[in-house]
């Protein structure tokens, strides 16, 4: 793939391809989360620094190829079950994604009319998931939790308080530095090398649990290695039998 793009240096082809090719979930751990997600960011980053994309290709790329990638991901995520990789549970954004908001939110700077709370209004919802990134995200989070947003993802709910989105956007970011780029337990799996080259303090020595856990290090609840987090289509499904939840993956065949 990397061949036929334009400007492509070939020595480079084996570290970036790294990031593309852990950017769709574990494998083993049948799960995903905001780390994978990081990994398709730092891919088009890395075409970027390359030399392949430029500046000026920075909108289109978060929304035609960044969302597209998303959209990808929800049927993964909907036809495999994905557990969720280090979820806050209904204390964080969403089970899978934080950079749909960020960005979501950035679209939203500047607007006239539309306010952070008017994710409570499901037909204003509706009508704007298919612009907006935001309201898209809203929309597939209501359309698999039950209850109202105010339950479901309080999160979600008290940013929709702020007044503006350039404050909800600056808290994304605020927040996407210090939960997902802050955290060990989500960048102990990042890949560094020469184009994303690691320049901070040395890593831990080895302890005890490397044989066991592979040298990860562990933060509390729901961290890489730890307790699984089931999936909310899962969730779903168990919760409503019989009947096809939302989600445009294929539904598994049943082992009998």
């Amino acid at each position: 793939m990397h061949a036929t793009l334009p400007h492509f240096p070939e020595d480079a082809t084996n570290e970036i391809s790294a990031y593309f090719v852990n950017a769709w979930g574990n494998r083993e751990r049948i799960d995903y989360g905001s780390g994978m997600e990081l990994n398709f960011l730092c891919w088009l980053i890395c075409l970027e620094r390359v030399g392949v994309l430029s500046e000026s290709d920075h909108i289109a790329l978060v929304i035609r190829a960044f969302w597209r990638y998303i959209q990808v991901m929800r049927i993964l995520q909907s036809t495999y079950w994905l557990e969720p990789a280090g979820s806050h549970g209904v204390w964080g954004l969403d089970d899978y994604h934080f950079l749909p908001f960020l960005f979501g939110s950035a679209q939203l700077r500047g607007h006239k009319y539309l306010r952070p709370k008017a994710i409570h209004d499901n037909e204003v919802v509706d009508e704007l998931a298919n612009d907006y990134m935001y309201f898209a995200c809203i929309k597939f989070i209501n359309s698999i939790k039950t209850a109202s947003l105010r339950w479901h993802s309080p999160m979600l709910d008290d940013i929709s308080a702020v007044k503006t989105w350039e404050k909800v956007n600056a808290g994304m970011i605020k927040m996407y530095k210090a939960e997902v780029l802050g955290k060990l337990p989500v960048m102990q799996h990042f890949l560094f090398g020469s184009i994303l080259p690691y320049e901070g303090p040395p890593p831990p020595s080895e302890t005890s649990n490397e044989r066991t856990h592979g040298g990860h290090v562990h933060e509390g609840w729901g961290d890489c290695c730890g307790i699984p987090i089931p999936s909310v289509f899962a969730a779903a499904q168990e919760r409503e039998e019989g009947k096809k939840i939302e989600g445009p993956g294929i539904r598994p065949v049943p082992f009998d």
